[in-house]
């Protein structure tokens, strides 16, 4: 479907209001995960019910483990560290978290697997998690292109005692083995090397912990000990997808809540509600630890101040698509002068102009630009529906928000 945005610039009578969205989608397949591999039962309270969650959910059913959903609580029937199912094919679709973390739960699990994905995840990036893996033990054999879904694996009981890990490409690489190597039963030395979004990483070592397995870090290794215990968890409200509503407060002047935002929290993009709340008018933005919000400031930067530079970046170019790309695509065809980088985009000042806004099967890019359109005539998001990946009422609740402020 395309979403024509409504121009409310100038419109709005109520400032004020208070929105939810849904549980965070990193907690959420965290959580799933660590429950799976809990000895005893798991509650999970708020949980996400995205595409990308019920693809992650979708994979713990098919090693064998139970669960049950009623609305946006889960209850899991953890396995004590042991999969049920010793074979067989896992889908995980264009979920980059089912995709990087089952991969490296099956190389733990002792038993052979064959892992197939969405195109679009096939082309993401992988090698340096499954050079991780078969550094642990684990052997794979992949059924087209080297280091690419799909494969199959064959994990192992008794891994290596010290694994090295690159996350220069992405953090989800070291979560993914931290997260995993507890089910082996065995203490493990994980050895990063490279950083990239360690916010991420140390989410998953606070989930690690209150899901009772102990992380030590210890002159630049993380030293793994102990197992999952079920137990009851409730998921914070997913900041990636509040951010959007900051950033309308940002240029229209709103004052619109998020429920259950906190000053704290374990997700990194409480950075950029900071930023958002800070006045920030333009300059230079390094965004390498909130970067899912950086297709979210460039589309409010046209109606800042100062130019801005956002750098830190040249990652989110193998995301779901070249989120760099992407920006300067939908900027120029606004009329918004933009200068792409290799790790980053300056954006200046103006007024933009409608435009057909390309989405490129990406979430973020849609439902970042439909914020701005609500400030310029004109803005059609098409393929809309790709927010269900991550934030599935994202244009209804836009749409009750915009009612809200303007009734």
């Amino acid at each position: 479907m395309d979403y024509a945005v409504k121009n409310i610039d100038g419109k709005i009578i109520n400032k004020k209001l208070t929105v939810s969205v849904p549980g965070s989608k990193s907690i959420t397949a965290r959580a799933l995960l660590l429950a799976a591999m809990a000895d005893g039962d798991s509650t999970l309270y708020g949980a996400q019910t995205s595409d990308d969650c019920t693809t992650f959910l979708n994979c713990v059913n098919a090693l064998g483990v139970k669960t049950e959903i009623n609305g946006t609580t889960i209850n899991v029937s953890g396995c004590g560290g042991s999969l049920p199912v010793k074979c067989g094919e896992v889908y995980v679709g264009s979920a980059g978290t089912a995709a990087r973390f089952i991969t490296a739960l099956l190389a733990f699990s002792g038993g052979t697997f064959t892992v197939t994905s969405s195109a679009q995840m096939a082309a993401r990036p992988i090698k340096p998690l499954i050079d991780a893996l078969i550094c642990a033990g684990a052997q794979f054999t992949f059924k087209g292109e080297p280091y690419c879904f799909p494969f199959t694996v064959t994990g192992t009981r008794t891994p290596a005692q010290e694994i090295y890990v690159d996350v220069s490409q992405s953090s989800q690489f070291l979560s993914a083995v931290l997260m995993a190597a507890p089910c082996t039963g065995k203490t493990i030395k994980i050895i990063p090397s490279g950083s990239h979004g360690m916010k991420y990483v140390d989410m998953t070592l606070d989930m690690m912990w209150s899901f009772g397995v102990d992380v030590k870090y210890d002159g630049g290794a993380y030293i793994v000990s102990g197992s999952y215990k079920g137990k009851k968890y409730e998921i914070e409200p997913d900041l990636s997808a509040a951010c959007y509503f900051y950033a309308i407060n940002r240029i229209l002047g709103t004052d619109i809540t998020v429920n259950g935002v906190m000053p704290r929290s374990m997700q990194g993009d409480r950075q950029f509600i900071s930023l958002m709340q800070s006045g920030f008018n333009g300059g230079e933005a390094d965004m390498s630890t909130y970067s899912d919000q950086a297709l979210t400031l460039a589309a409010i930067a046209p109606y800042l101040q100062k130019p801005t530079h956002i750098c830190g970046i040249e990652h989110i170019r193998r995301q779901e698509c070249d989120r760099i790309a992407a920006i300067v695509k939908n900027l120029t065809a606004m009329g918004v002068e933009c200068k792409e980088e290799a790790g980053g985009v300056t954006i200046y000042p103006c007024t933009p102009h409608g435009a057909q806004i390309e989405t490129f099967g990406d979430h973020r890019v849609a439902m970042s630009f439909a914020i701005s359109g609500l400030k310029t005539d004109g803005v059609v998001i098409k393929n809309a529906e790709v927010c269900s990946k991550t934030f599935k009422e994202f244009f209804d609740v836009l749409d009750g928000v915009i009612n809200k402020l303007c009734e």
